[in-house]
């Protein structure tokens, strides 16, 4: 049935069931294909692309990264064409292509008329010259993460709850230099300029940032990060938001995430095809599949970290399949935190990299400040 669906749009417009049930096609009769990915922990697991590669007699070897700047590491260090499908952060997307490491794609080949948001399907820096180069599959928010009885949920409402006294020696770092810079330069009062800093500016980014390090007991892996909030040894992280913290909360830590009244940091996972692939069909094929009902209902259930879904129909499906998760998420329409919601109240800004500094400027400070 599902093979005779030229039209992702007509695909959409199926029953939920027959959506969920039949996302593609079984080439069960072909030699197993193996699929070279590049992505952030958990996108190549058994939860997350198991049913895809039973159906499609494919295999998923995954290279596992955290933060940009690692990833654009790996794939200057690798031979060109070592990976065939790269998980990138939104805000990378264009160093990707500008370096000739991405295919560019064919906005008709995925389902932008069932994005939840208008700027899902323009996003930031994944087009360039009026041409695509990555698709967006999930989102997520970040903002204060605490431990609730360390501080109130009043108190999390703005980082300066980071520097309690009752905190000190016990707050976190997620460490890479972006998530948490940017939470700085939100509490600085930069809003929607928070990545476009003049001289002033950044240097009084700087300077409360340093401030903050007499607090600061650790900065973290996605390991450690987990693991610190989840005994205690941390209260307080910055950098991160319920990608963390849901999984904790979900098996009934005291912990939480919310976003501050100065704002939080949205970030944006997409999915490109690496240059000089042979695979660029089954690829899109997943990638249709992660935009599919049940492949966003699977990332924002995922083991690893959970995510918010992206289209309408995903959404839908995740209230139907799970509405216990789609509560605590509030991945609901009338939610006073639902994610859209946010975006359009100007809360939420999309991660972006440094306007006026590089991200070598960045991440040196980054070093000092870890080392002060």
């Amino acid at each position: 049935m599902t093979s005779r669906i030229n039209n992702r749009r007509n695909f959409l417009k199926l029953s939920g069931a027959t959506a969920l049930s039949m996302p593609f096609v079984s080439r069960a009769w072909a030699s197993t294909l193996e699929l070279n990915m590049l992505a952030w922990y958990g996108h190549g697991e058994p939860d997350i692309v198991g049913e895809f590669e039973a159906a499609n007699n494919v295999k998923f070897i995954p290279k596992y990264y955290a933060g940009g700047d690692n990833m654009l590491a790996l794939i200057a260090q690798s031979p060109p064409g070592t990976y065939d499908i790269i998980l990138s952060d939104a805000e990378f997307v264009q160093q990707l292509n500008m370096a000739g490491y991405i295919e560019d794609l064919n906005p008709s080949d995925y389902p932008f008329d069932d994005m939840l948001h208008e700027d899902f399907t323009k996003f930031p820096g994944h087009w360039a010259n009026g041409k695509l180069h990555s698709v967006m599959v999930r989102g997520g928010h970040l903002g204060v993460s605490y431990n609730k009885t360390a501080i109130s949920e009043e108190e999390a409402q703005s980082y300066s709850c980071f520097w309690k006294n009752n905190v000190k020696g016990k707050v976190g770092h997620f460490d890479w230099h972006l998530p948490s810079l940017g939470m700085m330069s939100l509490y600085n009062g930069n809003g929607s300029g928070l990545w476009d800093l003049d001289t002033k500016k950044w240097d009084a980014v700087q300077d409360v940032t340093m401030s903050l390090r007499p607090q600061v007991g650790g900065y973290f892996d996605y390991g450690g990060t987990f693991n610190s909030l989840k005994n205690g040894e941390m209260l307080a992280m910055c950098g991160i938001g319920d990608w963390i913290t849901g999984v904790l909360e979900k098996d009934g830590a005291p912990v939480g995430s919310v976003i501050p009244k100065e704002g939080g940091i949205q970030w944006t996972e997409s999915y490109c095809i690496g240059k000089g692939t042979d695979k660029t069909e089954i690829i899109k094929k997943f990638i249709n599949y992660m935009l599919s009902p049940e492949g966003q209902v699977k990332s924002a259930q995922m083991a690893a970290y959970p995510g918010f879904c992206i289209t309408k129909a995903g959404r839908a499906a995740l209230i139907d399949a799970d509405p216990k998760e789609a509560k605590r998420s509030h991945q609901m329409e009338g939610m006073a935190n639902d994610p859209i919601a946010l975006i359009n109240d100007g809360r939420i800004h999309y991660r972006d990299i440094p306007k006026q500094q590089s991200l070598e400027d960045w991440n040196d400070f980054w070093s000092e400040y870890k080392n002060a």
